[in-house]
């Protein structure tokens, strides 16, 4: 019975650590919220990371099943939140697959191990590169 005890308490100590380790890396080097309008007119609240490249900011779309990229389809005019300032963007998905291999590039420079780790947990082999153009 001593055993059986010892085993689940292993077993929840090894499931926090995991999701530590998770929600650390999702959360690690910054992290912005995009507002995103559906053909409805309901905004999606999506957290997601960012990168800075050739004068303008990208975010990802790990699959372009995603509802905010579907949202961002029917209506590229967001707004992001980043250190605290609200600004108004026009998203443009740069096609794949020269858009995969840029953010994917990127993100990896930014975020090293937390965009591995995250690697292992979610198949981004379908992820689309997002530019946003200041409006």
């Amino acid at each position: 019975m001593r055993t059986v005890k010892r085993l689940g308490l292993a077993v929840i100590v090894i499931v926090a650590l995991f999701a530590l380790v998770t929600l650390a890396a999702l959360e690690g080097p910054e992290v912005v919220i995009v507002h995103t309008r559906d053909t409805f007119g309901r905004v999606r609240t999506t957290r997601t990371w960012i990168v800075d490249h050739d004068g303008f900011a990208w975010i990802e779309a790990a699959n372009p099943e995603r509802g905010f990229y579907r949202s961002i389809m029917d209506n590229p005019e967001i707004e992001l939140e980043r250190h605290g300032a609200l600004r108004s963007y026009h998203a443009v998905a740069l096609a794949n697959p020269d858009g995969h291999r840029l953010i994917r590039r990127l993100l990896g420079e930014k975020y090293g191990l937390a965009d591995r780790w995250i690697g292992l947990l979610t198949d981004t082999s379908d992820s689309l590169a997002i530019r946003l153009e200041p409006r």
